[in-house]
């Protein structure tokens, strides 16, 4: 089979749908992880999940994701078919579980160039001794077997024709929906499907693997099939019915005769019927009149672009004119999968486009006194509203709901919970929050280390929440929300809370307080932010999931590049909270561009508080240095953006004051010229130079001039 058609073209395709339908097992297996057992829909789904992993899988040549899906497939067979009572359903959530995982690690080896050869024995043994059990239960309770669901290697075929008295012939159209992927793989399955109860098949198109084309045919044509069985309608149709994008499925019966035409039959080639008792005219009218009804009919199908044809009232129908009916059908909304470095370079040149406009806007050769600009002005406008059009568009093609994020969350916790012995529910708010996709990249890992601490650090056993007058279960809550432009991810347990004596003394023993600092001197936040320190864990045994002190640091790195924070809040015997504060998106931002010396700054409009006269603002000065800024009574610190990158600046007597907030800490800065505000488009720092506190970025201005973001967070830190 590699001889005849290249699995290259296929590969992403293969790895995108196949881990979309291992999220979606997940996500059923989990919603049921409490539950006494699995429906009847739960069943068939986790089926129909396995067979395709399987096809497909098998298709590609990928034996080990092949038999640990048809074995996992095998046990849900029995369990369709012979229903048995008494199955370990938590045992049954694990295996399909370990199953899971096992064919993402295999797909993560095979997205990297790798070879998918994981070692599936033991989940095989295991998976065996399952089935062995529920059979010898089924057998033990006076019931038959259903008929061995055997595993044939998928090979281009052709089906001989062994017809016989007992012989059925149909004729079969199966349609997919409109945003279907690979549907010559649904075909195939189909196919190979039918292959067992089949005495002759013919379908087309004929070439469904070796011809790419064939995808585009049956989506839009539909797969149409001509079968010779001696299966009943019904057993046929449940063969067929293997995928959940099947839209529609028509089945009729035939006679031998039309079997035997194939798919070139002709309408004129069919014979008229006619009683045998009808003269010559007779026949000769009904000729013309059938003739006449198949011109008319193509008459109607003909319709021009502006013709309006009514179509025939039936009742209890209002009229519809033949052409809206088209236009309706062409509106259908409809999905296509884009490459995300595609999306990115897309986002890139609108960023481009941004900073081009403002350079035509901000143009120097524009500020000529008494120059005449009214419809440049105006054409100006329109472009920029177009602009602002095509970054909505961009933006909410990038934004992607947290949900799929979310869901590998309720995974974690009940694996590790599992191992731990501890008993965990996990409460799932706001996962259709939308956040850019490079962010969701970014967040993943963050996320999982947080959710693993909370089951291992924060939650504890079930007999010690039992002694503190605790419910046995534990809780878990992952939020996220919309808010000023941000995304809040918030984790929160109601375990037994950071000790912050504990850190203190932790932080101590490393060296990490400053020589005459001491335990009052700081309050329980503030010890808090020592957990994310390199190399901290106030743990005393190191387990498989943390107490070797590393991970926060890192949460806090990453969260860091996407220029987000991590606030924790912890209460003694009642839990703990950490909520990530991160960007909706990493490309554009509203900003007001500032100057002062020689250097240009960008600080986002949404930190900005207010501006004030440098001569209503009072300036107040500690004996330690430290400056305070006094507006109606309200002390603000003041930081010094000349003295923190070493600029020379004029009287600061002529300075604008700007109030700057973050997580309700405001702070004061001096700047010599507001210069206005404008869209930003965000660029990182090359990794060339040093990260220097209070900058988070740079962006270039409309006159090719390049300004520095400021991070108000850094600023104030």
């Amino acid at each position: 089979m590699a001889e005849e058609f290249s699995t290259d073209s296929m590969l992403d395709m293969y790895l995108f749908e196949n881990r979309q339908l291992l999220e979606n097992l997940d996500g059923i297996v989990l919603e049921k992880q409490n539950a006494d057992r699995f429906d009847e829909d739960d069943v068939n789904s986790i089926f129909r999940v396995m067979h395709t992993i399987k096809g497909s899988s098998g298709i590609m040549m990928y034996d080990n994701i092949t038999h640990v899906s048809h074995k996992l497939e095998d046990i849900f067979y029995y369990i369709r078919e012979s229903q048995p009572d008494h199955l370990d359903h938590k045992e049954l959530v694990s295996i399909v579980l370990d199953v899971s995982g096992f064919i993402t690690e295999e797909f993560d080896k095979i997205e990297d160039g790798n070879d998918p050869d994981g070692d599936n024995s033991s989940l095989m043994q295991v998976m065996d001794d399952f089935l062995s059990n529920m059979k010898n239960h089924i057998e033990s309770s006076g019931e038959a077997l259903p008929q061995e669901n055997v595993y044939i290697e998928p090979s281009q075929f052709y089906i001989a024709p062994m017809a016989t008295a007992n012989s059925k012939f149909f004729k079969i159209l199966i349609r997919y929906r409109e945003d279907t992927l690979m549907c010559n793989i649904r075909a195939y399955n189909t196919v190979y499907a039918l292959k067992d109860v089949a005495e002759d098949l013919l379908y087309t198109p004929e070439d469904i693997l070796g011809d790419e084309k064939s995808a585009e045919i049956i989506l839009e044509d539909g797969f149409a099939m001509l079968l010779q069985t001696q299966s009943s309608k019904e057993e046929v149709h449940k063969l067929v019915d293997n995928c959940p994008d099947i839209l529609q499925i028509d089945i009729d019966e035939c006679d031998a005769m039309t079997f035997a035409k194939g798919f070139d039959a002709k309408k004129e080639d069919e014979p008229i019927r006619i009683d045998l008792e009808s003269s010559v005219e007779e026949i000769q009218t009904k000729a013309r009149l059938e003739k006449e009804q198949e011109t008319t009919q193509k008459q109607e199908d003909a319709v021009e672009a502006g013709d309006y044809v009514v179509k025939e009232k039936t009742p209890g129908r209002k009229q519809t004119l033949a052409k809206h009916q088209k236009k309706e059908k062409q509106q259908k909304q409809s999905y296509i999968s884009v490459n995300i470095a595609k999306m990115d370079a897309l986002m890139d040149l609108v960023g481009e486009l941004v900073i081009a406009q403002s350079g035509v806007l901000q143009n120097p050769d524009l500020q000529v006194p008494g120059l005449e600009l009214s419809n440049f002005q105006k054409a100006a406008r329109q472009m920029m509203k177009f602009s602002s059009e095509l970054q909505d568009v961009i933006m909410s093609m990038r934004l992607m709901p947290l949900t799929n994020t979310f869901q590998k969350m309720n995974r974690i916790v009940f694996d590790v919970s599992r191992k731990l012995g501890k008993e965990i529910e996990l409460e799932i708010i706001g996962e259709e929050t939308e956040v850019d996709k490079k962010i969701i990249e970014n967040i993943s890992d963050p996320l999982m280390h947080l959710i693993r601490n909370s089951v291992d650090h924060g939650i504890e056993m079930p007999q010690d929440r039992v002694a503190a007058g605790k419910p046995a279960k534990g809780k878990i809550t992952l939020e996220a929300f919309n808010e000023s432009g941000k995304v809040f991810i918030v984790v929160r347990d109601d375990g037994k809370g950071l000790d912050s004596d504990a850190i203190y003394k932790k932080a101590k023993k490393n060296e990490l307080i400053p020589d005459g600092k001491h335990r009052s001197d700081f309050t329980d936040k503030e010890l808090y932010q020592y957990i994310t320190y390199p190399g901290f864990s106030t743990k005393e045994s190191v387990t498989e999931y943390s107490g070797r002190g590393v991970g926060m640091d890192v949460v806090v790195k990453n969260i860091q590049n996407i220029g987000g924070r991590l606030e924790i809040d912890s209460k003694k015997g009642a839990g703990s909270t950490m909520t990530l504060k991160i960007p909706l998106t990493l490309a554009i931002i509203e900003g007001i561009v500032v100057k002062l010396g020689t250097s240009m700054f960008v600080i986002e409009t949404s930190n900005i508080q207010e501006f004030i006269k440098r001569k209503d603002c009072k300036i107040v000065k500690e004996p330690s240095g430290e400056e305070y800024a006094v507006v109606r009574d309200e002390y603000y610190p003041v930081v010094r953006l000349e003295n923190k990158y070493h600029l020379d600046v004029s009287d600061d007597e002529k300075h604008v004051v700007v109030i700057l907030e973050h997580e309700g800490q405001r702070i004061a800065v001096f700047v010599e010229k507001l210069i206005g505000q404008q869209e930003i488009v965000v660029k990182p720092i090359p990794s060339y130079i040093p990260k220097v506190e209070g900058l988070s970025g740079c962006t270039q201005l409309g006159d090719g001039s390049i300004a520095l973001i400021l991070d108000v967070a850094g600023l104030k830190s």
